[in-house]
């Protein structure tokens, strides 16, 4: 499976939970041999802001898998990391992240279709977490993550 495979099943995760009511994110834990170990999707319609995927993988990592096996793990993603979920991934000892599209990338759109600004400063992974390798953003996933945002927040990509 390639990276853009798994990107894409992010933006799988990120359509189901836009379908359920949630802002359109999704991610999954890739383990030292490749196998996805946890998947979820954004879940902060029930109330708690802090139910983004990236923060349940470092959860999830933390409870389940050893230092070393973190460490060599990777997380894909359909957006960049916020500054919560980044310090969470660093505070865990998770390895290596890939993005499909960039908090950069999200801020131009929202700024675009006169969306508010979020109350946490949008940051990249790098300037809360500077020593986790990150990939991304693929252009290729580009128009299909502006437009899952578009319909969240009933604008026209």
């Amino acid at each position: 499976m390639t990276e853009l495979d798994r990107l894409r099943r992010c933006v799988d995760l990120a359509r189901t939970a836009l379908d359920e009511g949630d802002e359109p994110f999704g991610s999954l834990l890739v383990d030292p041999n490749g196998t996805v170990v946890f998947e979820d999707r954004n879940r902060v319609s029930g109330g708690d802001a802090t139910r983004h995927p990236e923060f349940e993988i470092a959860r999830w990592a933390a409870a389940n898998l050893t230092p070393e096996q973190r460490a060599n793990s990777v997380v894909y993603t359909s957006g960049e990391h916020c500054p919560m979920c980044s310090a969470a991934h660093a505070w865990v000892g998770l390895g290596r992240i890939v993005y499909a599209s960039s908090t950069e990338q999200l801020g131009e759109w929202l700024r675009e279709w006169g969306v508010p600004a979020s109350p946490v400063a949008s940051l990249p992974i790098q300037a809360v977490a500077p020593d986790i390798p990150v990939s991304g953003p693929f252009p290729e996933l580009a128009d299909d993550i502006r437009a899952l945002h578009a319909r969240l927040h009933g604008v026209t990509a």
